[in-house]
């Protein structure tokens, strides 16, 4: 009686975690390649900005 209720819950928690898994590495992945981008040089000469008064 209490079987297909315990499947269900285990199988939502299992699928709960795998979902976390998949963002976790997709996030740490995304900001190793920002993290890249930043490190690289700009093309052009930064030049300060006046106020405008």
């Amino acid at each position: 009686m209490m079987l297909w209720p315990a499947v269900t819950l285990i199988g939502f928690l299992v699928l709960t975690a795998l979902v976390i898994a998949m963002g976790t590495r997709s996030t740490a992945r995304y900001e190793a390649e920002r993290a890249q981008t930043v490190e690289r040089p700009r093309h052009g000469s930064a030049e300060p900005v006046r106020a405008a008064a």
